[in-house]
């Protein structure tokens, strides 16, 4: 019985797959699918294989296989429908292919984004930027990250233009705008100025490198590292934790200060003010001792002089090197606290001081004489004790 039964159903398949193209084509899109799905695992273990020892490579795959999964079936699956047109009437077949080239340009400009996302991961691996010295990692990095946004943008661009111009629709919008590409192209061009000079000078920033990565640059007079480049901005890690976001072309187009462009090295300034009797030789060998005692200072620059004066005191200038703008702000600090705490511990009367001159008008001093001296007695709180006592001549 169940003989007769499976020779009863085979014989009705094969009269269905006689008889039904659409049977016959559900039937190759099958096995295809199948077929695919075993071609894709074996080349990815070939191509795993081959990429033994190159760490590109292999992130290269890793970053490449939920696209790979769809582009192999996908592939076959076109191959299938163009194999067999007659499995379907011209009015579904013509809008089922376009339909499939679409989702195929979508699928490869999806594999070509992560092929660039692989790149930029490979070299951020590969050049830290918690390292001592990570002037090289910068300057990879930034390269890597512009470059890669910049490609990103452009791919993108140019999947989504391959999809449009399938759609007849589409085209001829295009060859009428072609038609008339003096008017449309000023129209274009005008409303792309931004995004196209932002581009620009992220290529430019990409080459060049005016700024990078971790760079320690002062702009609209804000201290802050960069923290992000992207295609079209710049985010500023101000120090406070607040995030100045500037367009890439403001970079090209304004002056700013990078503390960072070929090292991090950095000499800073501290300004004291301190009375003219100040002896300087001690607080130069104050500033030695703080200087050695201090893990901030890298030994280079310790340097302690007189700048400016002016009629109430004058003006020492200090200046300490260290590895880093970070570590010289904490240096400064320390140095300056140092030295007060040391003026005011040895030196206090050299502190800065406020002078004033007190003159008595002609005739006071006899006036003074001849007027009879009061008799003395007990003091009465209605005589106003407490009352301040005399200026003296010289006040701190």
């Amino acid at each position: 019985m169940a003989a007769v039964t499976l020779i009863g159903m085979f014989a009705f398949f094969s009269d269905l797959f006689a008889r039904s193209p659409l049977f016959r084509l559900a039937l190759t899109i099958a096995a295809a699918l199948l077929v695919a799905v075993v071609l894709h695992r074996l080349l990815r273990a070939l191509l795993w294989r081959l990429a033994k020892g190159h760490p590109l490579a292999r992130d290269v795959l890793r970053y490449i296989r939920a696209p790979m999964g769809w582009l192999v079936p996908l592939v076959v699956l076109a191959l299938v429908l163009r194999l067999r047109p007659d499995a379907l009437s011209p009015e579904v077949a013509g809008p089922l292919d376009r339909l499939m080239l679409i989702v195929l340009i979508g699928v490869v400009t999806w594999l070509a984004v992560r092929c660039v996302h692989a790149v930029q991961a490979f070299f951020q691996k590969r050049f830290p930027m918690d390292a001592t010295d990570n002037l090289e990692s910068r300057r990879v990095l930034t390269q890597a990250r512009v470059l890669g946004r910049t490609a990103t943008v452009l791919i993108v661009l140019l999947g989504l233009a391959a999809a449009l111009m399938t759609l007849p629709l589409v085209r001829q919008v295009g060859a009428s705008l072609l038609a008339s590409a003096g008017l449309a192209g000023l129209a274009v061009g005008l409303a792309a100025k931004p995004v196209l000079s932002n581009l620009i000078a992220g290529l430019q920033i990409a080459l060049t490198q005016p700024i990078r990565l971790d760079d320690v640059v002062i702009i609209e007079g804000e201290w802050g590292r960069i923290d992000e480049i992207t295609g079209t901005y710049v985010v500023v890690r101000i120090w406070d934790e607040r995030r100045l976001v500037v367009p890439l072309n403001w970079f090209m187009e304004h002056p700013f200060q990078n503390w960072t462009r070929t090292s991090s090295q950095i000499i800073g300034a501290v300004f004291v003010w301190v009375d003219y009797r100040t002896p300087l030789e001690p607080l130069r060998e104050e500033l030695k001792r703080l200087c050695q005692a201090s893990a901030e200072w890298d030994g280079r620059v310790s340097v302690l002089q007189v700048t400016d004066t002016n009629e109430r005191a004058m003006q020492v200038r200090v200046l300490v090197s260290s590895a880093d703008s970070g570590r010289n702000w904490d240096l400064r600090c320390a140095v300056r606290e140092g030295l007060l705490a040391f003026v005011h511990r040895h030196y206090p009367e050299s502190l800065p001081r406020l002078r004033s001159e007190w003159s008595e008008p002609p005739g006071h001093s006899a006036r003074a004489a001849a007027a009879p001296v009061p008799a003395q007695r007990s003091p009465h709180p209605e005589d106003g004790v407490g009352a301040s006592a005399p200026a003296s001549h010289e006040r701190a």
